[in-house]
């Protein structure tokens, strides 16, 4: 038996990112990584990632977040999934609590993140800064520069993909920029491989980003722990810092992934701004037969 039954949930999307927020606040309950997979595993609650709002633990902050893959592991940071949150936290008849100008202050394990309303489905929310080094990302041994590192995929002589660029967003990624549609690479054959790769002790987010003008990006993306997605917000925040430390283009630019657009812009003050829209599928309660196997 699991106290989750019959919890009602939210199944939403963030730029084609499946979400799910389920909203824990009032209570002592946390989801087991079990009760995670449970969930993941039926259609109507079927997520990329599950975002589980807490009690605020921190003064002057609106909730808490744990955000959970769907091989129930945690992870530290979700942008399509936090404006998800944002709108639940604004809109939802029971899940909305008062907040001043559309404004919410959230912390997650990796630390606080600030959303802020732009339009009636659309938010921008500071990601924070970039993590740099090797040790922070984390990588398995040093490399001084983390603009590229070694590693590569296929023949040694011919690379299907290299040198990537590495950058932590909350969470561990690496992006391999290359010249051709991203459409052409077999990322649901390669990012299992890459993602539980030894130099990632923590695994990693595997992207494949092709800087398509000036300020545009298009990118496709193998998820740690959830695996081909139509959208990633820290992947896309990520590839922009990788590709403006290549100076393959600017600070600001127009991320088009398999489920739309996120707007990303990584300012002066170091910080990572993501704007993207919301948009809510339907509403559900979580079945007691969905965990009829979890003890």
């Amino acid at each position: 038996m699991t106290r989750l039954e019959n919890r009602r949930f939210l199944k939403m999307h963030g730029a084609g990112n499946a979400i799910v927020v389920l909203d824990l606040r009032c209570t002592e309950l946390v989801v087991r990584a079990e009760e995670a997979r449970a969930i993941a595993g039926h259609p109507r609650s079927g997520f990329d990632q599950l975002m589980v709002i807490h009690d605020p633990r921190s003064p002057g902050t609106d909730g808490f977040m744990r955000i959970y893959n769907t091989d129930g592991s945690e992870s530290g940071a979700c942008g399509n999934g936090t404006r998800c949150v944002a709108y639940a936290m604004l809109d939802d008849p029971a899940m909305a609590r008062p907040a001043e100008n559309g404004r919410l202050t959230l912390e997650t394990k990796a630390g606080l993140v600030e959303v802020k309303r732009v339009a009636h489905t659309s938010f921008t929310v500071d990601m924070g800064r970039p993590r740099l080094k090797w040790d922070e990302i984390p990588l398995a041994e040093p490399f001084p520069d983390t603009r590229r590192i070694e590693l590569q995929i296929g023949p040694i002589d011919a690379p299907v993909l290299h040198s990537p660029g590495v950058v932590n967003m909350g969470n561990p990624h690496a992006v391999f920029f290359v010249e051709r549609d991203p459409d052409g690479y077999d990322l649901g054959r390669i990012g299992p491989m890459l993602e539980n790769h030894p130099i990632f002790p923590e695994r990693a987010n595997i992207s494949v980003a092709q800087v398509t003008g000036p300020d545009t990006i298009k990118l496709r993306v193998w998820e740690r722990g959830a695996g081909l997605t139509l959208a990633c917000g820290t992947a896309a925040c990520a590839t922009l810092v990788a590709a403006s430390r290549l100076r393959m283009l600017g600070r600001h630019a127009t991320v088009s992934l398999p489920g739309g657009d996120l707007v990303i812009e990584w300012r002066a003050d170091d910080h990572v701004l993501m704007t993207g829209p919301v948009a809510l599928e339907w509403e559900g309660f979580l079945s007691p037969e969905l965990f009829a196997r979890v003890d």
